[in-house]
């Protein structure tokens, strides 16, 4: 449960510090004086969006920081992504800066709004002031009925399979409108595929023929240079490099017993001569295998002749040949497969099988789940002054869709004996608030969430209904934690734990809500303001006492 709320620095909120127990705790306080702006603050903590908008007039960031006991789901979170948890308790904080960045935090760590988001929905769960009139639309009522079966995952499954077989049918389709114009295009693949594949040019091929064709051309100069080279070296008849060196090391051997100084210059003219002799063993490799080879020259200057054309036919670089067959040969295929009409056909018919099997599942699970919501409903509505009533959940077969093969929609009947019709056609708005309301406590019971927010979801109801739906909340608050922003007074008597929002507005015109938690005796005169607005009179006060003791 929620056990401390403290806000910096938000919107009207200089600084508030909560101290929050279990049960039903409500707040309450005049029309703007910043109840909701609490709400909007702990959904910012548990990762809601935000920008520079919320941070106080003035302040240079809104600072807001919740303090949880945790469940074992949520323990069992914390743990997995590494935010330890010593106490069994968790610490989620956001920062916003005048400048819209934000900041957020888990137990100390630093942490994405993602995971606030993914947490927060372990702790809390909101039911925000318009949920009655999103209630109307398909979609909010379809996601309403999904959330509430645990069929989320069943019904994105359905959404991807559908996405998959309506993508592959699209380009069956997209084939038979083209088909001459992919067997053209088939065609001039081919043609390149061949004209590449028939001059197999490897990678690397040209660097290489290009050295061999300046080797082969120029066969007479090296063979010439390097005989000249070897001749210099060892082979010449007038004293050889070889020769010097061996007589010059013999001399400077003799000269290095006399005086060691010499004994570097001995050692570098060894070397040397190891070196040139080195030299006389590789021409003599070299010249071993270099021939003046007329044919192979023609062979060489022939492939340069037809690798350079065909590059320049396909507008590119020699080099980048073999990169342009694997490219081609990779459209081909892909060509290939895609106008192969029977395999489209086959694979399509596949997906499409694979769908209708996902969303008969998910059809059979949502009957069973409206069945049994409806039922819910219907009991809840009895004690919310619609006695007779009926809430019924209309699953319509439809054309198949990504959200599966039928149309959901809520319907009811304000009366007995009447027949259920659409909600958005014959519902009033107080009729639409308490089954919103009904449809809110039931699926809050269905769920785990250890914390349930209800942000002025009384509204559009009063007098006995009011006081139904306060003893309904408490009822909720024996098993887990309520928290509720009202204007209702028979809702706010129901309380075990009740604050009170203020708004103050000093000299220079600045404005800022504060809180305060209210003893028997103050509660007494808030219930009365409730009751009778400005003028609190000992008559209002008395029904105040009235409701507070019921």
């Amino acid at each position: 449960m929620l056990r401390t709320l403290s806000i910096r620095d938000f919107v009207i909120v200089d600084a508030i510090e909560l101290d929050l127990s279990a049960g039903f705790t409500v707040f309450t306080g005049e029309t703007g004086a910043g109840k909701s702006i609490l709400i909007d603050a702990l959904a910012l903590a548990l990762g809601g969006r935000a920008d520079a908008s919320v941070v106080r007039d003035g302040a240079a960031r809104a600072d807001v920081t919740a303090d949880f006991s945790c469940g074992p789901e949520a323990l069992d979170w914390i743990s997995s992504n590494a935010f330890a948890s010593e106490d069994g308790s968790v610490l989620m904080r956001r920062v916003i800066d005048n400048a819209g960045r934000s900041k957020a935090f888990i137990n100390g760590i630093a942490a994405t709004a993602a995971q606030l988001r993914v947490l927060g929905e372990l702790l809390v769960d909101i039911h925000g002031q318009h949920a009655h009139q999103s209630l109307v639309k398909a979609d909010a009522q379809r996601a309403l009925l999904d959330t509430q079966a645990g069929l989320q995952d069943e019904a994105e499954a359905v959404s991807a399979a559908h996405r998959a077989w309506r993508d592959l049918a699209r380009q069956r389709e997209d084939f038979e409108k083209n088909a001459r114009n992919v067997l053209m295009e088939r065609e001039r693949l081919e043609w390149q595929v061949g004209e590449l594949e028939k001059l197999a040019v490897k990678p690397g091929e040209w660097a290489e023929i290009g050295n061999e064709h300046s080797r082969l051309a120029n066969a007479a100069s090296l063979i010439e240079g390097a005989q000249e080279a070897l001749d210099a070296i060892s082979e010449s008849d007038e004293s050889p490099m070889l020769s010097r060196l061996s007589a010059l090391n013999q001399k400077i051997g003799k000269l290095a017993d006399v005086d060691e100084g010499l004994k570097p210059v001995l050692d570098a003219i060894d070397a040397a001569q190891i070196q040139m002799q080195e030299a006389v063993y590789a021409l003599n490799d070299y010249l071993s295998r270099v021939e003046l080879d007329p044919a192979r020259l023609r062979e060489v200057e022939a492939r340069l002749e037809v690798v350079h054309a065909t590059a320049r036919k396909f507008h590119m670089s020699p080099d980048e040949l073999p990169q342009e067959l694997a490219a081609l040969s990779a459209q081909l295929a892909q060509l290939a497969d895609a106008s192969d009409l029977d395999a489209l056909r086959a694979r399509e018919e596949k997906l499409k099988s694979a769908y209708i099997a996902l969303a008969k599942k998910l059809s059979q699970a949502r009957a069973t789940a409206a069945a049994a919501l409806g039922k819910a409903v219907t009991a809840a509505m009895q004690d919310l002054s619609m006695a007779g009533g009926r809430f019924e959940i209309s699953l319509r077969p439809c054309e198949p869709a990504a959200y599966g093969l039928e149309q959901i929609e809520f319907l009811v009947a304000g009366h007995a004996g009447t027949t259920p019709r659409p909600l958005a056609k014959v519902a009033s708005g107080g009729e639409l608030a308490r089954i919103a309301l009904a449809i809110s406590v039931i699926t809050s019971t269905a769920t785990a969430t250890p914390t349930l927010i209800f942000d002025e979801v009384d509204t559009g109801i009063g007098g006995a209904v009011a006081e139904v739906v306060g003893r309904l909340l408490r009822r909720l608050g024996q098993d887990r934690q309520v928290l509720c922003v009202t204007h209702l007074p028979q809702v706010a008597s129901q309380a075990n734990q009740h604050f009170q929002v203020t708004k103050t507005t000093s000299a220079d015109k600045k404005t800022w809500s504060q809180i305060e938690q209210l003893d028997a005796k103050s509660r007494v005169e808030e219930v009365a303001r409730m009751l009778g607005g400005l003028e609190i009179t000992a008559t209002t006060r008395k029904h105040a006492r009235e409701l507070l003791a019921s």
